[in-house]
């Protein structure tokens, strides 16, 4: 197994402007990158209050935690968007609101761009500034929540024709 520090250090090999060899190991400039790339993920991980988990084995943590873990691998990557397919899948009420919480931190306070893939219609919609809803594929409408969530064909494509528009 591995750490959740080193699992979050592997995202950062697409920052490292060193090569392998046992030279580059010992070089000062080498040193000084790998503290500024721990410092980086320890910003993370208290970001995501994981102080308490950094050295635990990912895979002896509970789903919710290890959903947090891959969120900060993704940000330890330093991406300009954020895709993230179905972040809330499988979560409990408690991991839900706070991964809402750290989503909500990174797009206002961090102005992190995000695109969600997500089925939680109750989440998108409170935490969302734009919806687009696809039915098998085909794009039904996109705009502000609050309409698209009173869009006929959206309620038709999830509600199916039992309810009356």
């Amino acid at each position: 197994g591995i750490s959740v520090l080193s699992n979050m250090l592997l995202a950062r090999h697409v920052h490292t402007n060193y090569g392998v060899g046992l030279a580059s190991v010992f070089s000062p400039s080498v040193k000084r990158e790998e503290v500024y790339h721990r410092k980086v993920l320890e910003e993370l991980i208290d970001f995501l209050e994981m102080q308490a988990i950094r050295k635990k084995l990912v895979g002896s943590l509970p789903y919710g935690l290890r959903k947090r873990v891959e969120l900060g691998r993704a940000l330890a990557l330093e991406p300009k968007l954020l895709v993230l397919d179905e972040p809330f899948a499988g979560m409990t009420l408690e991991e839900k609101e706070d991964m809402v919480r750290f989503l909500m931190e990174l797009n206002e306070g961090w102005g992190q761009t995000m695109i969600l893939v997500e089925h939680d219609m109750s989440v998108v919609m409170s935490i969302s500034k734009r919806v687009m809803v696809l039915d098998f594929g085909k794009k039904i409408t996109e705009g502000p929540p609050e309409e698209v969530q009173n869009h006929p064909q959206v309620i038709k494509a999830y509600l199916g024709d039992a309810v009356k528009i």
